[in-house]
């Protein structure tokens, strides 16, 4: 399988240089279940852009603490390019800011959560699972960071997961999108690193409860393993 990933998270600080991009995060992830795939980064973020989408079997849209209504150059080419990508029927899984990106992309709607702040590690249900998450527990654990939310889907999906504090926190589009507004691709050592230096940052509950959460363990390899069933059942159908 040939993947590509596009790369959103414009962080550039200290913090971030300290640690692995996103792009490196997202091949650990999916080498951890499928190690012989290959896997490309394009920071979009930077205006790097493949140049043929037909070039690869899938896409992977990464984080970001950007906002997908940011005015910014990429932003608006990125929203193009998934618009093509989806033309094209090209499967795409989005994580936090790409499943927001393709939900906006695709005539849904983004806003801020009606929750708010959600960070650290988030119990997610499975209502509706797809074929590709068969293997996945009804319940499940992923990092979360994020303070915006799909608040309507694009017309054609349907919801996957939910949480008590974001309503789609995963959903589908046929077999050609596959989303979380979660972060499977974060480790606990990043996020432990994370909550550290977002604490002071956010609103004093919020931090807390991040920091405690983080005594759990995430299902990072059960759900890697939906991401790669996932590129290969729409290879087949």
């Amino acid at each position: 399988m040939n993947l590509a990933i596009l790369m959103t998270n414009t962080d550039e600080s200290e913090f971030a240089h300290r640690h692995p991009k996103d792009g490196e995060k997202f091949t650990d992830l999916i080498h951890l279940v499928r190690p012989n795939w290959q896997l490309t980064t394009f920071a979009v973020k930077d205006e790097i852009f493949p140049d043929d989408v037909s070039y690869f079997d899938g896409f992977i849209i990464t984080g970001s603490p950007a906002s997908v209504h940011d005015n910014d150059p990429w932003v608006g080419r990125l929203l193009e390019l998934i618009r093509l990508i989806s033309s094209k029927d090209i499967p795409m899984f989005g994580a936090c800011y790409g499943h927001q990106a393709i939900a906006l992309a695709l005539g849904g709607e983004v806003a801020p959560n009606p929750s708010g702040w959600v960070f650290g590690l988030t119990r997610t249900e499975v209502v509706d699972p797809a074929e590709w998450m068969s293997d996945l527990p009804k319940e499940f654990a992923q990092y979360s960071a994020h303070l915006e939310a799909v608040t309507k889907l694009p017309t054609g999906a349907s919801v996957l997961t939910t949480s008590e504090d974001c309503a789609i926190s995963g959903y589908r589009i046929e077999n050609k999108v596959y989303t979380t507004q979660n972060h499977p691709e974060m480790t606990s050592v990043f996020i432990a690193a994370l909550v550290r230096e977002y604490r002071d940052k956010l609103p004093e509950e919020v931090g807390k409860a991040a920091q405690t959460s983080l005594t759990e363990i995430v299902d990072s390899r059960p759900y890697a393993n939906t991401i790669a069933e996932f590129f290969e059942f729409t290879s087949v159908n």
